[in-house]
Order: structure tokens, then sequence, then C-alpha cells
């Protein structure tokens, strides 16, 4: 975080943070569970990317056109692009660094700040969504709910995120569930925004 208005206590937090990050890892190896799920976090870090999920929902709702899911998917969308202006814009402001520098060639266009994570956000904002929000059959809520933990995980895993960082970002993720549950957008007003994106098939479903 930003040094120059950095105060004692601020900084204990940061160094205890540190440190209980890395017993924390240290301890999670020791387990075979845990050091299976090292093997799996190069796709868990891709399975969350923004880009990845912003580019493959606006995909699904090309690729799917019906009345009947304009609406989930048009506050997904908005949701999506809110987790990733919100995030940008806090570490923008705290600029932490992270645990390690980024070097592997398969991850999408890391940034160097750590504090939030937009990965960890981006996992509990989808977890809230699909079980809170738009609620999918209980039987896939364990399923999700086990992705969206083992992307945290993933993010300590990988040395991408303090425990700190991936706290916050699962509890912005609720956070922006909750905002959007409060400015869900109507069946109307759904149809109207995927207009911009798929204004041929509407128009052609309405007539």
């Amino acid at each position: 975080m930003k040094t120059a208005q950095q105060s004692p206590a601020l900084q204990f937090i940061l160094d205890q943070d540190v440190k209980l990050t890395d017993r924390f890892v240290s301890f999670l190896m020791r387990f075979a569970t845990f050091k299976s799920l090292k093997i799996h976090c190069k796709f868990l870090e891709i399975s969350c990317d923004g880009i990845a999920w912003l580019f493959t929902w606006t995909a699904f709702i090309w690729l799917l056109s019906s009345q009947e899911l304009y609406q989930i998917q048009a506050n997904m969308l908005i949701g999506l692009i809110l987790d990733i202006v919100i995030v940008a814009v806090i570490k923008a402001f705290v600029r932490r660094r992270r645990p390690s520098p980024v070097t592997d060639s398969y991850a999408i266009g890391p940034d160097k700040f750590s504090f939030p994570s937009g990965h960890a956000s981006r996992a509990f904002y989808v977890l809230t969504f699909f079980t809170q929000l738009h609620a999918l059959p209980i039987i896939f809520w364990m399923p999700i709910t086990a992705w969206a933990v083992s992307v945290v995980l993933s993010r300590l895993v990988l040395r991408r995120h303090f425990i700190l960082d991936v706290c916050a970002g699962a509890l912005i993720g609720i956070l922006e569930a909750a905002f959007l549950g409060l400015i869900w957008l109507s069946s109307d007003s759904a149809n109207y925004l995927i207009g911009f994106l798929s204004e041929d098939k509407i128009l052609s479903e309405s007539t």
C-alpha cells in the first residue's frame, strides 16, 4: 500500500498479513488435497479471469437469444462490469504490491497490484448471484461453492495475493451482488439493454 501515508498500525497489520499468509500456505501444502489444488491453480486462475468472464458472458448473450434469459443475462453482465471497475479503482488507489511478480506466460493480463483480489471478488459475486439473486437448483450450490473457495485458495497458493487481499475481495463480491439485488433490472429494462448487443435477434422475436 502507499507508504507515504502509512501509519505504524497499518504497517503492523500488513506485516502480520504477510507472515500469516506464509504460514497458512505452508500449512495447506502439508495436505495432499491442497497439493493437488496447486496442480489446478492455473486452470482456476483462468476460470475466474475478468476479461474471460466478460467475453464468455457476452458470447453467451449472443449465442442463446431467448427473452426468458435476457433478465439474468443483463443483470449478470452489469455485475461483471461493476466488479471490474470497482476492483480496478481500489487497486489504483491502494497500490499494494503482490507477494511476488507475475511472470507466468499463461496468465491473462495480470496487473502488479494485490489489494483487493479481483478473482476472489468475482468468484464470490458469481457464487452469490447464482445462490441468492438467480438461484440455481440447490444441487449446483455445492459445486459452485467449491469452485469459488478453490479460486480464493489458489490465489494464495500461486502467491498472487495475501490473505487480507482475498478476504477483502470476497467481501466486495458479496456486496456487489447485494447492490445488484437493489438495482435489479426488470424484464423490460433487460430487454432494452440486451437490444444494444443483439438488436436484430430481439426485433425478430418481437415481430
